[in-house]
């Protein structure tokens, strides 16, 4: 049962469970044989705190694991956080997003990648890798050499470990970073090479991961240090970091792409949803603020793509 969830949702989960142990050793319940007037009961307490719908949410799924009892269909849980969320619906984080022009214009300055520092490159490197893939640092973080494969028209990646949106009958993510010879200087491909190149004297013989840590000693960077780096270069890029996270590249990316023209189904191809999603649309195509067809929309300007089709 535990080994069926992830690192991060048993870190959540645990949230959950220190404040049910507290409100039941509070009120003299039964910790793992609650009725559901009780867990109602719970879950109004923390709403009346200020607990969001997508907190209570999290925290019906933990009790359900923890108690059974059919808890995530009661029809009065159902019922309560449908009340939550009408009362306090859950939002956007963005309600509109800034243009991946803007920082690919900044870090096109930094060149020739020879001749950049291991921190500048490694920002460089991250930028385009977000900017072109869309998808989640995590995803980054476990790119290994092995699986990384350099052909004529640019860098094919393979996600061998199990990832957020892996899941039963769904095929690992395959990322997908094309030579750009219309511009070099923000080449995503030409970038990793050269990234590859300077770091393999670096890394220990025993590490195979594709992003290390700046400082020595060189080990595998986490995906909280990729983070801080891509917000490093945002910031450095004139985006207003106390408003966009690293994340935000993530909505930046599939926005523009949707806005240069590609479709829905390749956009949700590429940032790793299914195909029934409704994630982009609900969550991530916003207006923007001033497979390759992804990395060229995002990252080429829009008549460089209209001159190639025709």
């Amino acid at each position: 049962m535990v080994a069926s969830l992830s690192k991060n949702t048993l870190e959540q989960y645990g949230v959950c469970y220190k404040l049910w142990w507290s409100y039941c050793n509070d009120n003299n319940y039964d910790v793992f044989d609650a009725s559901v007037a009780q867990v109602v009961s719970f879950l109004s307490e923390l709403y009346e705190k200020g607990a969001s719908y997508g907190t209570l949410n999290s925290h019906r799924s933990a009790l359900s694991l923890l108690l059974g009892n059919d808890l995530g269909s009661n029809d009065c849980i159902k019922r309560l956080l449908k009340g939550v969320f009408r009362l306090r619906p859950s939002l956007p984080k963005y309600s509109s997003t800034w243009d991946p022009q803007q920082v690919l214009t900044h870090i096109s300055q930094w060149t020739p990648n020879s001749e950049l520092s291991l921190d500048k490159l490694t920002k460089k490197v991250v930028v385009l890798l977000a900017l072109c893939t869309a998808h989640r640092v995590q995803t980054f973080s476990l790119i290994k050499l092995c699986n990384i494969q350099i052909n004529d028209n640019g860098v094919k990646i393979i996600i061998s470990d199990i990832i957020k949106t892996s899941g039963i009958g769904r095929d690992q993510p395959i990322l997908l970073l094309p030579f750009f010879r219309e511009n070099i200087t923000i080449c995503p491909a030409t970038a990793l090479i050269d990234y590859m190149s300077m770091t393999r004297d670096l890394r220990p013989s025993s590490c195979d991961h594709l992003l290390i840590t700046v400082k020595r000693p060189h080990k595998n960077a986490t995906a909280q240090s990729i983070s801080r780096w891509i917000k490093q270069a945002l910031g450095a890029s004139g985006i207003d970091v106390s408003v966009f996270g690293a994340h935000s590249t993530r909505h930046a990316a599939t926005s523009a792409a949707r806005a240069a023209g590609l479709s829905v189904d390749q956009i949700r191809k590429t940032a790793g949803w299914t195909v029934s999603s409704q994630t982009f649309a609900k969550f991530y195509q916003r207006p923007i603020v001033n497979d390759i067809n992804f990395a060229k929309s995002v990252c080429l300007p829009l008549d460089s793509n209209d001159s190639e089709s025709n």
